[in-house]
């Protein structure tokens, strides 16, 4: 029992958090800040295909009738110093808890509730977005804690494309239009996949991703089997509770692009894409369709953000985003104050040493340009 009015109970078992699914889902609707990273479809598929035996924690915390009010997907985290970590790893580009939003006192409960289940550890939660549910956990922590900065992701509002295309410069606005008319003439049209054909849609879409990126750095967990294997238990219930929709091009009757977007109540984010190299070849910009679909579909929705999620990819920057910083927050369990030191010193060194190497790689794309290699090689 946690204090008069609260349960806690900590979910080891896969069966056991299969069956929680209903309620999971139920507790998500009444958490306005969570995004699609915290559904259900998408913690459940992530662990079948990524978890290990053993190291599941899902805290939960009830209401004295039963009803969930709070909740943190966990498990054991791998390295040399003990931690629990967020379901989702780095295929999610965002963390959070849930918690009810009617209820005030779920934040406290369940940072209590984790204080207990960390039993001398460290709960380390990364991506978490600013204005998350785990920001009030955080704020309720009575143990030592730790904020520290972790990805940048870039934001832009939910509005048409005409609106985009005013944040930029007048002669590069122009430009883009002058795009998407060649797109329009060429005949692309735009389908979205009814839930029924996202399984054979999804196929196609990683097929494309790999055409795209053939010859080219790719990530390469989008490449295997086990990735395929989440999405395609994933986003099909997405798809049909309407936090995910998944498009695809046609040129000629034959599929040349597709895009998965994942959405929340307060954001779209475009989490995967694969196009035809053909489209290169014929100059079609790509991002442009997409951005246009993208901002489209999310303002006629009434959500407030389209994200670009994580990463500050130099075309991102073209139509001006916000920069959005994810945070880090880590919560020591008793006893583990010492670990926690250490984990956010590793974790700030590490940041330290990769800021370093993008130094490095920026100072050598200046030199390049300066000497007319773009690559910054040669000369």
């Amino acid at each position: 029992m946690n204090g008069r009015s609260f349960l806690t109970e900590i979910i080891r078992d896969c069966a056991e958090f299969e069956r929680l699914g209903p309620e999971w889902t139920a507790l998500y609707g009444r958490c306005a800040t969570a995004t699609p990273f915290q559904s259900y479809a998408w913690l459940h598929s992530w662990w079948v295909s990524y978890g290990r035996p053993g190291d599941l924690r899902v805290v939960l915390v009830r209401r004295a009738d039963g009803t969930p009010v709070g909740a943190a997907a966990l498990m054991r985290a791998p390295g040399p110093l003990p931690a629990l970590a967020p379901l989702g790893g780095a295929i999610t580009d965002f963390t959070d808890v849930l918690l009810d939003d009617s209820c005030p006192e779920a934040a406290p409960a369940l940072a209590g509730a984790l204080a207990r289940a960390a039993r001398g550890t460290v709960i380390d939660l990364r991506e978490v977005r600013p204005g998350a549910a785990a920001e009030r956990v955080y704020e309720a922590w009575r143990g030592p804690r730790r904020r520290l900065a972790d990805s940048l992701c870039l934001e832009l509002p939910a509005v048409p494309m005409e609106a985009l295309l005013e944040r930029i410069p007048s002669g590069k606005a122009q430009r883009v239009r002058a795009k998407l008319r060649k797109m329009d003439a060429l005949g692309i049209d735009e389908r979205i996949v009814p839930a029924a054909e996202v399984p054979g849609a999804l196929e196609r879409l990683l097929r494309l991703h790999r055409l795209q990126w053939q010859g080219r750095g790719v990530t390469a967990e989008h490449t295997s089997e086990r990735f395929a294997q989440h999405l395609a238990r994933a986003v099909r219930p997405m798809v049909e509770r309407g936090d995910a929709m998944v498009t695809e091009f046609r040129l000629g009757g034959d599929v040349v692009c597709a895009d998965l977007t994942l959405m929340s109540p307060r954001l779209a984010g475009g989490y995967l894409y694969g196009a035809d190299p053909e489209l290169r070849a014929r100059k079609v910009d790509v991002a442009a369709m997409l951005l246009r679909h993208g901002a489209r579909e999310t303002s006629a929705s009434g959500r407030a953000t389209l994200s670009m999620l994580r990463g500050t990819e130099p075309y991102k920057h073209h139509w001006r985003p916000e920069t959005v910083p994810n945070q880090r927050l880590m919560l020591a369990g008793p006893g583990a104050a010492p670990l926690l030191w250490l984990r956010a010193g590793a974790a700030n060194g590490r940041r330290w040493a990769a800021g370093q190497v993008r130094e490095r790689e920026w100072l050598g794309r200046a030199v390049g340009r300066l000497r007319g290699t773009p690559d910054g090689g040669g000369g």
